[in-house]
């Protein structure tokens, strides 16, 4: 079963999720965007990205615009974060770097 962080243990892990923030104490999420140089980019990170989701059944809410992604990730079940929402974190930072994705300005 899927267990919620604490306070500590979210901050020890978005320690090593580069550029995630959590956004709200309360509903306890954490979001970031990503840039790609186009479209296809975008789109293949979000692909990429899904596959990586699925295996750890565990699903992002997300947008995409043209080159930008938004996420947001929490555990609805359990009404915070837990661990899928960092290894996915993780997961997603591993991809975009791979992609040569930069922060929205």
């Amino acid at each position: 079963m899927v267990s919620i962080l604490s306070n500590s243990e979210i901050e020890a892990n978005l320690s090593n999720c580069e550029g995630w923030s959590l956004v709200n104490e309360e509903r306890k999420y954490i979001n970031k965007s990503f840039k790609f140089s186009n479209f296809s980019e975008a789109i293949a990170f979000m692909i990429q990205s899904a596959f990586v989701a699925e295996k750890i059944d565990h699903h992002p809410e997300w947008s995409n615009v043209y080159n930008k992604v938004d996420i947001v990730l929490t555990t609805h079940d359990i009404g915070g974060l837990s661990d899928k929402d960092m290894i996915l974190a993780q997961e997603m930072n591993c991809i975009a770097k791979n992609l040569n994705a930069s922060s929205p300005k």
